[in-house]
């Protein structure tokens, strides 16, 4: 037995056990005498993690080649690959809104060969969105690491008579619904960012999803739609021309790409975060030492410049932290999108 992933309302009481191991669990007293046993009597397993890893490790990533978290998981790789002096490659493995690289890492062996390169998404929001999923969301995986997180940006048209948070709300209030955002699809991070925002600003815009988020980038370049938001790697290279302005960041700071971007928090809207989360999982039932060794080595990796300075300019925030602190974060963004989604009646396509 070994922490997994638990996101009911109601999780198991924390206990906190083997402190050396930097790791919080999430078990019952009875489970907490039997793994005291399995230690005693498996203790090789250890050793075992300590040798880790003695042939190529496989990270999945729920996505298609290219684009800036593709960038990112192939960034981790080659440090982790350096650090461990043992080759680690990227399986992109897409579809079903990463429900299909999901399920292939729940069914894999929790040794360590096969990691999870997880969006939260499919563990946060996929469960609010989809009667069925293809796996377990609470139940089939480890925590390990919450690597870093994008802000959403947002965007609209030059044409569109604004330039801050407040004089865009003015504007959409004096023209109920007139102004169109997109999206790359219904129950996308893209919508779900609108769709927050019109309930903080107290705003009617429509919405007008597209089978993509390129799509609607170039809606919006177009005019097709006066409203965008998207993630700030995507974002940045489309800011620093004249076919779309940003207006603020979703984050709670500023980014070091984007130093004059405003925060909708200290542009009026406080508290205002809508951001895409990236990090580690394994399969169930994953050995302890390897949960925490994986921790350490990731958490050496993105403080590292190699990694974290590409990031940073396509802002990208780091995070890290302990397996218990991604699992927080996994659960916070279940309740507060699941609020969103159900006061809504979003359903995924």
């Amino acid at each position: 037995m070994t922490t997994h992933l638990i996101l009911q309302q109601n999780p198991l009481p924390y206990l906190t056990f083997l402190p050396a191991m930097n790791i919080t669990l999430l078990l019952t007293q009875r489970a907490v005498v039997l793994r005291l046993i399995f230690l005693s009597l498996f203790g090789s397993c250890v050793v075992w993690a300590e040798e880790f890893p003695s042939r190529t490790v496989r990270l999945v990533a729920p996505f298609p080649a290219g684009g800036g978290t593709d960038i990112n998981v192939r960034k981790l790789a080659a440090q982790l690959s350096q650090l461990w002096s043992q080759s680690v490659v990227v399986d992109n493995v897409a579809g079903a809104a990463g429900g299909v690289a999901a399920a292939a890492v729940a069914r894999a062996k929790a040794d360590g060969y096969t990691i999870f390169f997880a969006t939260h998404p499919i563990l946060s929001i996929n469960p609010a969105l989809y009667d069925k999923l293809s796996y377990n969301p609470d139940h089939d995986f480890t925590p390990v690491i919450q690597i870093s997180e994008t802000p959403s940006v947002l965007l609209i048209n030059p044409t569109v008579p604004a330039n801050s948070v407040a004089q865009l709300i003015a504007l959409a209030k004096a023209q109920p619904g007139s102004l169109l955002f997109g999206s790359g699809g219904v129950g996308t991070s893209l919508q779900l960012s609108a769709e927050l925002f019109k309930l903080y600003a107290r705003v009617d815009l429509t919405h007008v999803p597209y089978k993509g988020a390129a799509p609607a980038l170039s809606a919006l370049m177009s005019n097709e739609i006066q409203l965008l938001f998207d993630s700030s790697s995507s974002a940045i290279s489309k800011i620093r021309t004249t076919r779309v302005r940003a207006i603020a960041v979703a984050s709670l700071t500023r980014l070091t790409a984007l130093p004059d971007l405003p925060t909708f928090d200290e542009s009026g809207l406080k508290g205002f975060t809508a951001t895409l989360g990236h990090g580690l999982l394994l399969p169930f039932n994953a050995p302890l030492p390897l949960v925490d060794r994986l921790n350490q080595d990731t958490n050496t990796v993105i403080k590292q410049n190699e990694y974290k300075n590409p990031m940073i300019d396509l802002g990208v925030r780091m995070v890290g932290g302990s397996p218990q602190a991604f699992h927080d974060f996994l659960l916070n963004e279940r309740k507060k999108w699941t609020t969103l989604i159900r006061q809504l009646g979003i359903r995924a396509d």
